[in-house]
C-alpha cells in the first residue's frame, strides 16, 4: 500500500440545492462506495434555495477522488469543497441526559461542566441536561469523563460536526 492509498479521516463540504431528495442522492452515492459517513450535518445557508453538507469519513485518497469527481458532475450539487487538509474551523453539538442523581452528584455535575466549559441546559431535584459545542475530540473527553461515572444513568446525543474554511493567514 502507497502513502496515497492509505485512509484517513476526511472532511468534505457540499453546496447543494435545498430540494426534497437530495440528502438521500448524495448519501447513496457515499453508500454505493461503500463508505461509512462518521457524521452527516445538513443546514440552510444565508439563501434559503442552498443547503450546506458537512460529511466526515474515512477512506484513501483514490476512491475520495472519485466521489468528488461525481458529486461535481450531479447536478443538485453546486459546490464541493474539501477541507481534509485545509484549516478549518469545526464544531458538534452534544446533549448529555444524566438522571437518577443524588443532590451530592448534580453538585459534582455542575462543577465539573464549568471545568469542560460546557452549559448546563436543563435540570431538576435529581437530572441535569448538559450542552457541549466543541471539537469532535473535546466532546470525546467530556463523553469519556461522564461515561466512566454515570455509564447506566445517562443517555448522549451527538450531531455532526460543522466546518467552515479558516480566513485568517496565520492558520495556513
Amino acid at each position: 500500500m502507497t502513502a496515497t492509498d492509505k485512509e484517513k479521516k476526511r472532511w468534505i463540504s457540499l453546496y447543494v440545492e435545498n430540494d426534497v431528495g437530495v440528502l438521500a442522492k448524495i448519501s447513496g452515492l457515499f453508500s454505493g462506495k461503500s463508505y461509512n459517513l462518521l457524521s452527516l450535518t445538513v443546514g440552510e445557508t444565508e439563501d434559503p434555495t442552498v443547503s450546506r453538507m458537512t460529511i466526515s469519513l474515512v477512506g484513501d485518497d483514490k476512491t475520495f477522488e472519485q466521489i468528488k469527481k461525481q458529486l461535481n458532475r450531479s447536478v443538485e450539487v453546486i459546490k464541493v469543497l474539501d477541507f481534509t487538509d485545509l484549516p478549518i474551523h469545526k464544531k458538534e453539538i452534544l446533549f448529555i441526559k444524566l438522571h437518577s442523581l443524588r443532590k451530592d452528584e448534580t453538585e459534582e455535575v455542575f462543577r465539573s461542566a464549568a471545568v469542560f466549559g460546557i452549559t448546563v441546559s436543563d435540570y431538576d431535584k435529581s437530572s441535569v441536561i448538559l450542552e457541549s459545542v466543541q471539537t469532535e475530540s473535546e466532546n470525546d473527553e467530556v463523553l469519556r469523563y461522564y461515561k466512566k461515572y454515570f455509564s447506566s444513568r445517562m443517555e448522549a446525543v451527538r450531531g455532526g460536526s460543522v466546518a467552515i474554511e479558516s480566513v485568517s493567514r496565520s492558520d495556513r
